[in-house]
């Protein structure tokens, strides 16, 4: 008489996925093969599949959850009436984003999307959607504080918009590259005194 079959082992997917975009994350897309992807997120190949899809999906699934990890560690730091605690809020969430890992990795958008966003195009259009919401988001925060007098009724919104965001490519970057925590706080710091003084 044959055995039974076994049931399928059971994983959390969200746990997964966060293995996985650990991965990516270090290495990039084009530098994590599928045998990592599988032991990092303790899943068999054909499992892997059948959960997540091929690499591109998976990478997709990981960059989604890291703008919605850093959506949810901003945001609320953005909203604070006071617009120059609010950017200071905004970016030392970020940081704190950025030196999660160790050795400290940047962002995983800003440092890993940008070497993928010619030779595949969903990746640049998930990149090019995360760079136009943000600049949304940051002129809208800027708008705001127009309205209520904080900022001068000629004060080009979306401008100020695309330079904070520059700015925080900038930290990210170099995060990656090694730059200490408190010596990026402080060049936030100093670009939100020139942008506010």
């Amino acid at each position: 008489m044959s055995k039974p079959r076994g049931r399928p082992r059971k994983f959390d997917e969200q746990a997964a996925l966060a293995q996985a975009s650990g991965v990516f994350w270090t290495q990039g897309f084009t530098g994590t093969s599928l045998d990592e992807l599988s032991e990092a997120m303790g899943i068999n190949r054909p499992s892997l599949y059948n959960a997540f899809g091929d690499k591109e999906a998976i990478y997709r699934k990981a960059f989604e959850l890291a703008v919605t990890q850093m959506e949810e560690a901003s945001g609320e730091k953005l909203a604070h009436s006071d617009l120059k605690t609010a950017l200071t809020g905004f970016y030392d969430a970020a940081i704190d984003v950025y030196f999660s890992m160790d050795p400290p990795v940047g962002c995983f958008v800003f440092c890993t999307a940008p070497a993928e966003a010619i030779a595949h195009p969903e990746f640049r259009d998930d990149f090019s959607g995360v760079i136009k919401h943000l600049d949304t988001a940051l002129a809208a925060r800027f708008q705001a504080a127009q309205e209520a007098g904080q900022l001068s009724k000629t004060t080009d919104t979306k401008q100020m918009a695309k330079l904070t965001q520059a700015v925080l490519h900038s930290i990210a970057l170099r995060a990656r590259a090694g730059e200490a925590k408190p010596g990026l706080r402080k060049f936030a710091r100093g670009f939100i005194d020139m942008l506010l003084p």
